[in-house]
């Protein structure tokens, strides 16, 4: 089964035991519910409808109130990478930080929707990288490239950064310096960190001065 995405109607309260969502494609019985960082699994009585009733908090989360339009993904325990239902007290879904290392030009490889990951970029030699769009599962998850060496690695986001359009799609390293860059998935867009701002920023600026 695939993952599917919609969005929530009306807010959804910490002790709310059911959600309401824009369309009810993909839900289904035992179906486990992702809500920003919060997992839910909708109860074994569910059959149709898009009012969802849910267990809150499962799969080592915590129960969150969370905002109308929040994204509602919804999928098998095995579409998130979790565990089956009937071990996930052993292996409970947690967030965690995968690291890897790339010698070479090539396409961004995706951890497991849920977890951080960490490319670093292997010498001093330029690298060309690929980064496809997020899905919208990976939502919050944060990518960071990094060069273990000084070198311009050009960092190309196939949907561009931001959801800015053409001309947002490519970071360049600077060449003096070891460099990084972090992004994070929101409704499958790469948004990168900290994101453009406007306005001044008073108060934090003093206390970096």
């Amino acid at each position: 089964m695939a993952i599917t995405t919609t969005t929530s109607t009306t807010a959804i309260a910490v002790n709310d035991t059911a959600l309401t969502v824009a369309s009810a494609t993909g839900f289904a019985a035992g179906n486990l519910v992702k809500v920003n960082a919060e997992i839910m699994k909708v109860v074994s009585t569910y059959i149709s409808g898009t009012t969802i009733p849910v267990i809150r908090g499962v799969e080592a989360t915590i129960a969150l109130a969370h905002a109308i339009t929040s994204n509602v993904v919804t999928g098998l325990a095995s579409d998130f990478g979790a565990a089956a239902p009937a071990v996930e007290d052993i292996y409970p879904f947690v967030r965690s930080r995968q690291v890897r290392s790339v010698n070479a030009a090539g396409t961004a490889v995706f951890g497991t929707p849920g977890n951080d990951v960490v490319t670093i970029i292997n010498g001093t030699v330029a690298r060309a990288i690929t980064v496809p769009v997020p899905t919208t599962d990976m939502d919050g998850d944060v990518y960071t490239f990094i060069g273990n060496g000084k070198a311009a690695h050009v960092l190309t986001f196939t949907g561009g950064l931001g959801a800015a359009g053409a001309g947002y799609t490519a970071a360049t390293f600077i060449v003096g310096s070891q460099q990084a860059l972090q992004v994070m998935a929101c409704n499958a867009v790469w948004v990168p960190l900290p994101g453009a701002m406007s306005g001044t920023l008073t108060a934090l600026l003093v206390a970096l001065a």
